[in-house]
């Protein structure tokens, strides 16, 4: 059984890429140094305070704006264990599998509070609210997007995929 265990961070509609990892800071391609900047300007204490794990409850259409892929690199590398929002934008949401970082449509993530514990039960298609007990259904991953998940990302998968043919 694959679960995600992790404390709520919470943010807004429409949060998009600038605000996720701001342009400035993309002189590098160096994750640990995006890392430093992810969510900086939609809340300048996220980084400082959030703890490996974490997980990012947002509002409707999260990772809308421009389609680098820095957005997904950024929150895998500061440690954000997954991302639940009733919608994503959809060049983040291929992003985010490519990249290996595991996000969930969920209508009613707006009942989901900061600080809240959640589970995220993938096989199962549920989240837990383990503040509160509530139980939420969400449509699995697909087969294949869990493949990506696993493997850490679309090229980790794909060098998986070479080696197997190699042998």
């Amino acid at each position: 059984m694959q679960t995600i265990e992790g404390k709520v961070w919470n943010f807004g509609k429409d949060i998009d890429t600038d605000l996720i990892i701001a342009a400035r800071y993309l002189n590098t391609s160096v994750p640990e140094e995006l890392a430093k900047h992810v969510m900086e300007d939609a809340d300048p204490t996220f980084v400082k305070s959030m703890t490996p794990g974490d997980i990012i409850v947002a509002d409707d259409n999260f990772g809308c704006g421009s389609s680098r892929e820095h957005a997904p690199i950024a929150l895998k590398a500061a440690g954000v264990a997954a991302v639940i929002a009733p919608t994503f934008a959809r060049i983040f949401y291929r992003n985010a599998f490519n990249m290996g970082l595991p996000i969930f449509e969920l209508p009613e993530s707006r009942e989901i509070k900061k600080g809240d514990v959640v589970t995220i039960n993938m096989d199962e298609g549920t989240i837990t609210n383990k503040t509160n007990g509530k139980v939420y259904k969400f449509t699995p991953i697909p087969p294949f997007m869990q493949e990506l998940i696993d493997a850490g990302g679309l090229m980790n998968f794909a060098a998986n995929e070479v080696a197997k043919g190699e042998k």
